[in-house]
């Protein structure tokens, strides 16, 4: 098997997913955030980790989103696969950096302002 391509590494990590779903969730993931890769097997990537680990998921579909070189559809795609509503996907930015703010509960409303006295 050719694991210098980009075939080769995503044949690979499918089968380790099987025995090892960590380290196929770590491959995947890199496979899927490699801007070197093409577009559509970074994406093919991306699209077998929500079942192995939500939070590399969501790290490759916003590399993957973020990513100008890639094209639109698969950018699109890539945003999809973030807000897909599943319970695998509602886990999947727990714990990412810049994400506390969605986790804390709302901050309780302001307290209203006395009326102004009339002069």
């Amino acid at each position: 098997m050719d694991y210098d391509s980009d075939e080769g590494r995503m044949t690979a990590a499918e089968q380790l997913a099987a025995h090892h779903p960590r380290a196929a969730a770590e491959a995947l993931r890199a496979i899927a955030c490699d801007d070197g890769v093409g577009d559509e097997v970074r994406l093919s990537a991306a699209e077998l980790l929500p079942a192995l680990d939500p939070q590399a998921a969501a790290q490759a579909c916003l590399a993957i989103a973020s990513d100008d070189g890639v094209g639109d559809e698969v950018r699109l795609s890539a945003a999809e696969l973030i807000a897909a509503p599943s319970p695998q996907a509602a886990g999947a930015f727990r714990g990412l950096p810049g994400d506390r703010l969605r986790h804390r509960p709302p901050s309780p409303p302001s307290p209203r302002r006395p009326p102004r006295p009339q002069w």
